[in-house]
């Protein structure tokens, strides 16, 4: 297959980059770095401006993850200009991209996120069908998935896919796991907010079978069945960590860390069921949060 990556260095792209390698595909990745790239994955062809494709390009799926990190600095002005640029702005720049195509690609695969949902009340379920937040993550979300709607007008197959937290060797759980060997894990704020996560090998099992099904299209909830509450979650990390999590991490703290919006999305959450994978067929290795702990820190 020839396919064509944006994100292919980021934390899901380079697990889906060496998972395709091993079959033999074509990759083409977009990369601002592409010096550092060539030496790593040789094996891969490197770009970082779109004029150095041509325009007889013949590509069987376009992969769209590109997107800076969300909760890594606080969001100023400058930083939610960052976000919308690295997401919306590269959608867009694909979008001219594939109109100046002479062959029309066969199928798009565009990143979003769970934060499309805005934040809810533990008990209430959200799918598919549920309507969009009004806070800046919800908005982003909605403005990344209309640039990729575009793309669809054009007639290309497109599935966006609202990705959860992903729980891998890298990403957000490296982040949690210093405090938690120390045994200073903690639920953040009341704990009670609901945390929708999706383990990593799940993830690139579901962009892969829905490249392979672009027969799927519209949106898809990329979560776990089973999400937990935060304070579930701090429990079975550190039950499989063998340390106590019994304290809390103040809300007031987060938000002198991270400001009051992007700690929002620590201290708030949402219900999130990945409604259309289930009645689609696909099967979750990993649904549960005690399994996924346990696979992702055996060595520990």
């Amino acid at each position: 297959m020839q396919i064509l990556i944006t994100g292919g260095t980021g934390f899901i792209g380079q697990g889906l980059v060496k998972q395709w390698l091993t079959r033999g595909w074509s990759l083409t990745v977009l990369t601002r770095n592409v010096s550092k790239w060539q030496q790593t994955l040789p094996q891969v062809r490197w770009f970082s401006h779109w004029d150095e494709l041509g325009k007889d390009e013949n590509w069987d799926a376009i992969i769209n993850l590109a997107g800076e990190p969300i909760l890594d600095k606080r969001w100023t002005e400058q930083r939610k200009a960052s976000l919308l640029a690295s997401r919306v702005g590269v959608t867009q720049n694909l979008y001219q991209y594939v109109t100046s195509l002479a062959y029309m690609p066969k199928r798009l695969i565009s990143g979003s996120a769970i934060g499309y949902y805005g934040f809810h009340p533990p008990e209430v379920e959200l799918t598919e069908d549920s309507q969009p937040g009004q806070d800046f993550a919800a908005q982003l979300c909605v403005a990344w998935e209309q640039a990729a709607d575009e793309i669809r007008q054009l007639g290309i197959a497109t599935c966006c896919v609202r990705t959860g937290v992903v729980l891998g060797h890298g990403g957000a759980l490296q982040k949690m796991l210093p405090p938690f060997k120390l045994g200073l894990g903690a639920p953040i704020g009341t704990g009670k907010q609901i945390f929708s996560w999706i383990h990593y090998d799940d993830m690139l099992a579901c962009i892969d079978w829905l490249l392979q099904n672009p027969n799927i299209c519209g949106v898809i909830n990329a979560t776990a069945p089973q999400p937990v509450s935060n304070a579930e979650f701090a429990m079975q990390l550190g039950k499989v960590l063998h340390r106590p999590a019994f304290c809390r991490v103040p809300a007031t703290a987060l938000e002198l860390l991270l400001g009051r919006e992007a700690s929002a999305m620590l201290l708030q959450g949402q219900r999130v069921l990945p409604k259309r994978l289930l009645e689609e067929g696909f099967t979750f290795k990993y649904p549960d949060i005690a399994s996924t702990l346990s696979h992702l820190l055996a060595q520990h």
